[in-house]
């Protein structure tokens, strides 16, 4: 990896994981907890909720698990960050530098408050979704992108090169 591409992946990932923080900053600053703020009617309401666990609530009060859990991926996302290549592989870049992020934001809340800060509440189809933030959504986009990536993208690019 050339020092460019280093520096804007790590450049992203602050930038990242400072909006993580900032979004969870202000929801404990504004809200109390439990409360909630209709922003589109039976669709979307940002909710103060604190989660000791993983999705869902699983795994509550697992926080050597979680640590343990966190710095092992984290370990592996930088492993997998020296293949990063912004020209050939947009995609499977993108997707690591997300999964950074994702991973350090909650693992600051895990850290410091020993659960992590979620606002971002939305009704599909009359289903109350799990309350989830930014960082889970960097999360979630990032683990989607990389099985595309590995799944799709990755055969292409090899057939390329073999024709």
């Amino acid at each position: 990896m050339n020092k460019k591409t280093i520096i804007y992946s790590l450049v992203t990932i602050v930038i990242l994981i400072v909006i993580d923080q900032l979004t969870k900053y202000l929801i404990v600053r504004t809200m109390d907890e439990g409360q909630s703020i209709e922003v589109i009617k039976d669709f979307f309401y940002i909710s103060s909720h604190r989660n000791s666990g993983a999705l869902w609530g699983i795994m509550q009060q697992q926080m050597v698990t979680f640590y343990l859990v966190t710095i092992a991926a984290l370990g592996f996302f930088y492993y997998l960050l020296k293949d990063a290549d912004f020209t050939n592989k947009k995609f499977y870049s993108i997707s690591i530098i997300l999964l950074i992020a994702g991973g350090i934001g909650n693992f600051i809340d895990r850290l410091i408050f020993k659960e992590v800060v979620d606002f971002l509440n939305f009704y599909i189809f009359g289903f109350d979704f799990a309350i989830f933030n930014f960082a889970d959504m960097c999360l979630t986009v990032g683990v989607a992108m990389f099985a595309i990536d590995v799944l799709i993208l990755d055969g292409k690019r090899k057939k390329s090169l073999s024709n």
